[in-house]
């Protein structure tokens, strides 16, 4: 079995970038929709969300380069196009939302989805020995379930 570097196998590290790079272009969408939610929240939360949404976003935004730069580590090349990341999206678009419920809404529905994607990739990457992988999807996974708890908890409240 030929190995890269970094002692991975690489005919699987090369599935595992095209997985990564599936993240890679459903974060992007993620990030895009929490751009759009931040900037078009209205109601009497407005100021709560609007600073949680901008708090999401940023964290979106490095989790979107620590993907990019594992992808690269394990000697692959990020995806970086529009058209890329469209083709590649599994998320639900979130367009001229301003409700706070179905921005909130919106964000568990992308977050469920990522975890889906993310969890595919801990079990290639953990079939591979791929340390670096596992550690990142594993705390991608556990921030992100706190995250649903916390979104599911305030939409309970809204009931």
């Amino acid at each position: 079995m030929k190995t890269n570097i970094l002692g991975l196998p690489v005919k699987e590290s090369e599935l595992l970038v095209k997985e990564l790079n599936v993240l890679l272009s459903n974060f992007q969408v993620y990030y895009q929709n929490l751009r759009g939610i931040h900037w078009n929240i209205r109601g009497k939360r407005f100021f709560d969300l609007h600073v949680k949404f901008e708090e999401l976003y940023t964290d979106a935004q490095l989790k979107i380069d620590m993907i990019a730069e594992r992808v690269l580590t394990i000697g692959g090349t990020p995806l970086h196009t529009f058209e890329d990341y469209i083709k590649n999206n599994k998320l639900a678009v979130g367009k001229n939302i301003s409700n706070d419920e179905k921005a909130v809404q919106l964000i568990v529905h992308s977050l469920t989805d990522l975890l889906k994607i993310e969890r595919e990739i801990l079990k290639q990457s953990d079939d591979i020995s791929d340390e670096g992988t596992n550690s990142m999807m594993s705390d991608f996974i556990a921030e992100q379930e706190k995250t649903i708890w916390m979104m599911n908890a305030w939409l309970e409240e809204e009931l």
